[in-house]
């Protein structure tokens, strides 16, 4: 194991490396520090404010007494019940007056968030040493500290990357991270219908949700989960790569010399975009209805003798949504691809022809590569989406047809995606939502990661030059 994978043990070792040497550099700053650094220790910006570097100091000192305030007044009180997540349930007493219970849907999301800020709360007074002992190493040498003017222009030019970025990091921490982190705890607690905050208390039941996803029997989700797992990623599939194959050979068709009226085509795919997928996928999902347009006309023909089911039937119903998926999604890869096309060098196509070679030939061998090439990324980003592809199945199908074989009420044209969107809207089964969340998100990033490391793009950026 050692042989094959040495790049990832050297991380680790390098990584516990660095944390012993970063916890010893501690301890040696507090032992040769002067009595401003070691004051500092325990009172954030005290030595910034000692050696008159006020701006640095007043952030330091302020970001310490924000996390106090918050763990005292409100944290600590929430975090000290995370192992039981609440006790006492809300209720009346003999005299019928509510009487207000735990919440451990607050208590949860408090006490994630409160480690999370201690987590980065570790960060900042460990740079408030890092910089403490850096100013004291300077003013040893005879050097200069950045006076408060420098400090504050200094976040206008050299560090204005950390100023653009501290608003959008904010928002990406409580809207992103502290969600993700969050439903992953849901998944190891029984947070459902029946352990609702406010009124009832659910705690944390360990492995148990993951082993019910993973259980075949009668009341496991096993067999629902492959059946929805194998039908997303089929799906995922065929909307990723017909879609770029079709999109590739109508921009071709329309890119073709001798083809008239070419801004026509391409306004008229182009209009499928324009309109809203709400609005078209709603109104396709009517027409071929048992009582639809499709339907109704073929009857009225003669071509059948019964409305066909497209929709009920699991099959059929997968394969309707493949193809008006192409609908939608060609169009875009057409724009794509028409101006990838034309930056192709027209003499490697004459070339070819000198050569001998046949339309289909230099397909293969010239346009094929080319676009495969340049557009490797583009592939993953489309196929990772498609993995989450709501809209379309959902405004389609709804994740129809039901069956009685599929638990948590999924249906044959369920993605992972829209599955737990039914888990937690139409069943509250919040405990298994988050489980599936996490099993879409390790589905997702294993593909993205392996597919993306073996792109020709990103192992060789110069291969078709």
């Amino acid at each position: 194991m050692d042989k094959k994978n040495p790049s990832k043990i050297t991380a680790i070792a390098n990584f516990f490396k660095w944390l012993v040497s970063d916890i010893a550099d501690i301890g040696v700053t507090f032992a040769q520090g002067d009595w401003k650094t070691r004051i500092s220790f325990l009172i954030m910006g005290f030595g910034q404010f000692m050696r008159k570097q006020f701006l640095r100091g007043a952030a330091f000192l302020a970001i310490e007494l924000a996390f106090i305030y918050y763990m005292v007044s409100f944290g600590a009180n929430y975090l000290k019940d995370i192992t039981t997540l609440g006790t006492r349930e809300t209720g009346f007493d003999e005299n019928y007056v509510l009487i207000q219970g735990d919440n451990s849907f607050l208590i949860l999301l408090y006490s994630v968030l409160s480690i999370i800020l201690i987590g980065l709360f570790i960060f900042v007074w460990r740079l408030n040493i890092r910089q403490n002992k850096q100013a004291q190493n300077m003013l040893a040498k005879g050097m200069k500290l950045p006076t408060v003017k420098q400090d504050f222009m200094s976040l206008l030019d050299e560090n204005f990357d950390k100023t653009l970025l501290a608003l959008p990091m904010l928002g990406v921490f409580v809207f992103t991270i502290l969600p993700i982190v969050f439903m992953i705890c849901i998944a190891f607690t029984n947070y459902d219908y029946n352990h609702q905050a406010p009124t009832k208390l659910f705690t944390w039941v360990g492995l148990e949700n993951f082993k019910n996803l993973f259980s075949f029997g009668s009341t496991g989700f096993g067999s629902t989960f492959t059946t929805v797992l194998i039908w997303t990623l089929v799906w995922a599939f065929f909307a990723t790569f017909l879609n770029y194959f079709l999109g590739m050979v109508v921009a071709m068709l329309i890119n073709k010399k001798g083809i008239k009226f070419k801004k026509l085509w391409r306004t008229i795919l182009v209009m499928t975009i324009a309109v809203p997928q709400f609005v078209s996928l709603l109104y396709v999902c009517k027409m071929f209805a048992s009582d639809g347009i499709v339907n109704g006309y073929l009857m009225q023909w003669g071509i059948i003798d019964s409305a066909i089911q497209f929709w009920e039937n699991p099959v059929l119903a997968r394969v309707m949504v493949i193809v008006i998926n192409l609908w939608v999604g060609v169009p875009y890869v057409m724009l794509i691809c028409t101006g990838l096309l034309m930056n192709i060098p027209a003499d490697l196509y004459e070339s070819a022809r000198i050569d001998g070679a046949n339309p289909f030939q230099m397909f293969m061998k010239i346009t094929l590569p080319y676009m495969l090439f340049v557009t490797g990324p583009f592939l993953l980003t489309q196929f990772t989406g498609n993995l989450n592809n709501f809209n379309v199945i959902f405004l389609l199908t709804q994740g129809k047809p039901q069956s009685m074989a599929l638990t948590g009420n999924a249906g044959y044209t369920d993605l992972l995606v829209t599955w737990l969107y039914k888990m937690t809207v139409n069943d509250t089964n919040y405990k298994m939502a988050a489980v599936i969340g996490i099993m879409v998100f390790i589905v997702t990033a294993v593909i993205s990661l392996v597919v993306y490391n073996i792109l020709p793009s990103v192992k060789d950026e110069e291969g078709f030059q």
